[in-house]
């Protein structure tokens, strides 16, 4: 073994709020035998030394180090194991949660755990360890490649993730000895990262935890504030549920049912999150406990539902079944809302014996070596990994999948059904393409269009459960950049991102040649005529390899071309403004740049005007969006006129086809029937409404913006005039840019 030497000291030593942690205040010796006791319920002897031995390694690399509590480093990691042999994990998961900070902290290297304890269990730390030796630009990159680095060892073996919730649950346990900035940077990650893993994993034990302890961690005085509330009101609620547990128990065992019944209190994060929600005073929250029905079979779960609602009235409205189908983590459950005779709300779950298991303790209590049967706990979080590395392979850097994972943690869910039946969950406000992109990837990037319950709907409405939804594929479709004005899912985001950065490369790198192409035919040359030592001093200062990463940069509009023009027979400062005039032979104007459709990667459409086709329009290269057409009225157009070196010609092209957005002002009579009758007129003419704003000018008149698809100005026209001829309709204009 290498020479140790002490590292700093190390943080996390309050105690356990409300939850059932170990006591670690006896010396470490007596911990680990305590432990190997208690692993005696499930480990065989050999397994047992094989832990031992793990303890034995771990004490001598950790020997010196010690946490800012006093205590000696290794209780950290005996903690930790304890954590993860109580959520009923294998003997090489308790060793690798006793080894999971030498190769970080200590001398130790990940060949000597292999070379001592085998692969299994050296892939196991090596996941759960930080990316010490690498250079990071800041700590937001290094939290997040780090957080890459432990998920993507995750989806080849879920342990790991386990593990590091454990240690994460014990960190949290233990925070007070931090630092009052870092203890509120780790209870923020705590309660935006890893307590929404927990739930994703459906480990509610976990959850409920880490989020109570972030919660207090983060905010100390609001924690203080609502646990005093809830303990005043503690005795009053105790006595409502202990009253309907006897007579929910009674009236079970009359009906036939086996069932326990129990009542909870819910935990003070989620109550807290429940006032933010509503926006509710703590006096307007009612329903702080839960009473849970476990019975034994799935059938006497609805049986015992019928029983609750004739204890009680149901509240509507508030049942979800959860069995038929589950949640996106496995959780399975009957929830109904019931209104006691105090008129107080309580919540009822019904599952069975198995349901709840899961319920405490997620795909943890399946867990089950590699070559055992999968389970539907276990498919399900291995769809979720599935979908981690989707992410992982759309994502453009550390940070940006750091991000998209977050976002892929808080799903408020929706579920909608394929044509075929098929279930899908998504996010509230996913729209068709989200869909589309969660069905496959290549339906994603080929979705035309699409129909909810038979009906065609704009790609960019945002789906309700229960809906059935259909893609219509096009041969030649492509995802486009507005696109990502309305997916919310990050696996539809980073596709679509992903599509137009790498599929389009090389009309972006055709699009910026013809931009420089024309920048140079204005002074009557071309590049084939600039000299190649101009060229490369240009793309030195640029810092770019070659002409192709030059007209890249130009055709995603990141650098003017006719500065690059400038640049290149003047051979000034690309960094600095063109100091001498350049004569301009208008004789060589190459012509205007064709639009011949609503939007690509190189060319879309302004949205402050909405341009369609017929209208007068006008380019301006905009960064990161190639050129961006305006209607030549639209006031962005006068107000930068200055700015003509970023202005190009456009015109629309002969063959333009498909749907433009734009909108229309609509003054009406307020009485009933009058939105229908121009909902009907603008559907009879072949336009989808994409959106509805409401404008009350008096108490008779009304006036509604849409914004609706069109196929040209002609059609525009013709149906502004079918709308104004309505009798109802005071008058009907586009609206002005």
């Amino acid at each position: 073994m290498k020479n140790h030497h002490p590292l700093p000291l190390r943080a996390f030593d309050t105690p356990s709020l409300n939850v059932a942690a170990p006591s670690l205040t006896l010396s470490t010796q007596t911990d680990i035998e305590a432990l190997c006791k208690l692993m005696q319920r499930r480990f065989d002897d050999s397994q047992i030394e094989e832990v031992r031995a793990a303890y034995v390694l771990a004490e001598q690399a950790h020997t010196g180090q010690s946490r800012l509590s006093g205590e000696p480093y290794i209780s950290h990691p005996l903690a930790v194991a304890r954590i993860v042999f109580e959520l009923n994990m294998d003997h090489r998961s308790v060793m690798a949660a006793l080894l999971h900070d030498v190769v970080e902290d200590t001398s130790i290297s990940i060949e000597q755990i292999t070379e001592q304890f085998g692969d299994d269990v050296s892939l196991l730390v090596d996941g759960l360890s930080k990316l010490t030796h690498l250079k990071f630009k800041s700590r937001a990159e290094a939290q997040a490649a780090n957080f890459q680095k432990m998920l993507l060892a995750m989806v080849d073996d879920i342990r790991v993730i386990l593990i590091k919730l454990s240690d994460r649950i014990h960190n949290m346990r233990t925070l007070g000895a931090m630092p009052d900035e870092k203890r509120r940077r780790i209870a923020r990650e705590t309660l935006e990262v890893y307590a929404p893993i927990a739930n994703r994993l459906g480990i509610y034990q976990m959850k409920n935890e880490l989020e109570d302890l972030g919660f207090k961690a983060l905010y100390p005085a609001r924690y203080r504030v609502l646990a005093e509330a809830v303990k005043k009101r503690h005795k009053d609620r105790v006595e409502q549920v202990q009253k309907f547990e006897i007579v929910a128990k009674a009236k079970l065992e009359e009906a036939g049912i086996e069932a326990e019944v129990h009542g909870r209190e819910k935990h003070l994060y989620s109550l807290y999150q429940k006032m933010r929600k509503k926006r509710s005073a703590f006096e307007d929250i009612f329903d702080m406990f839960a009473v849970r029905v476990v019975v034994e079979k799935v059938d006497d779960c609805y049986r015992a539902l019928g029983v609750m609602h004739r204890v009680h009235n149901p509240l509507p409205k508030q049942f979800k079944d959860y069995i038929v189908i589950p949640k996106s983590n496995g959780y399975q459950s009957l929830h109904t809302v019931l209104l006691s005779p105090a008129a107080v709300p309580i919540e009822v779950q019904i599952r069975t014996q198995e349901m709840n298991r899961f319920a405490e303790t997620g795909v943890a209590a399946h867990w089950m070596y590699k070559e055992g049967p999968s389970n539907g706990a276990q498919q399900r979080a291995h769809q979720w990994l599935a979908n981690l590395i989707d992410i992982n392979d759309t994502s453009e850097d550390t940070l940006e999948f750091y991000e998209n994972v977050k976002v892929d943690l808080f799903p408020d869910e929706i579920y909608v059904f394929s044509p075929e039946g098929d279930i899908y969950r998504l996010p509230q406000g996913a729209t068709a393409v989200d869909f589309a992109y969660q069905v496959h990837s290549d339906i994603g990037n080929s979705c035309l269009t699409a129909k909810v319950d038979r009906k065609p709907v704009s790609l960019s409405m945002p789906l309700e459960s229960g809906q059935t939804v259909e893609i219509i594929r096009g041969g030649n479709q492509q995802p486009s950049p507005y696109w990502l004005n309305f997916v919310v899912t990050p696996k539809a985001r980073g596709a679509v991102r992903s599509f137009l950065k790498h599929q389009s490369v090389d009309k972006t790198i055709e699009f910026g040649r013809q931009l420089v192409g024309r920048g140079l035919k204005r002074h009557a040359t071309s590049i084939e005529e600039i000299e190649q030592s101009s060229i490369e001093s240009l793309l030195k200062q640029m810092d770019l390899a070659d002409l192709d990463a030059l007209y890249y940069e130009v055709g995603l509009g990141n650098q003017i071309p006719s500065m690059i023009a400038a640049w290149l027979l003047n051979e000034g400062d690309i960094k600095s403004d063109v100091k001498r005039a350049i004569p301009m032979h208008r004789e060589a104007d190459p012509g205007p740049l064709i639009v011949a459709g609503g939007e690509d990667a190189i060319i879309s459409l302004a949205k402050c005007c909405l341009p369609i086709p017929g209208d007068n329009i006008q380019g301006m290269i905009t960064a990161g969006q190639g050129v961006l057409v305006h209607r030549t009225e639209c006031k962005n157009v006068g107000r930068q006129r200055r700015r003509a070196k970023e202005w190009v010609a456009v015109v629309w092209g002969s063959d333009t086809d498909g749907s433009f957005q734009t909108r229309v002002i609509v003054e009406i009579n307020n009485i009933p029937g009058v939105l229908a009758k121009v909902s009907n007129v603008m559907s009879e003419m072949d336009s989808n409404i994409e959106d509805i704003r409401f404008d009350r000018s008096n108490e008779n008149v009304s006036i509604l913006d849409f914004t609706i698809s069109v196929h040209d100005r002609n059609h525009l026209g013709r149906l502004i005039r079918r709308v104004r001829s309505l009798y109802s309709v005071h008058r009907a204009r586009r609206a002005s840019s």
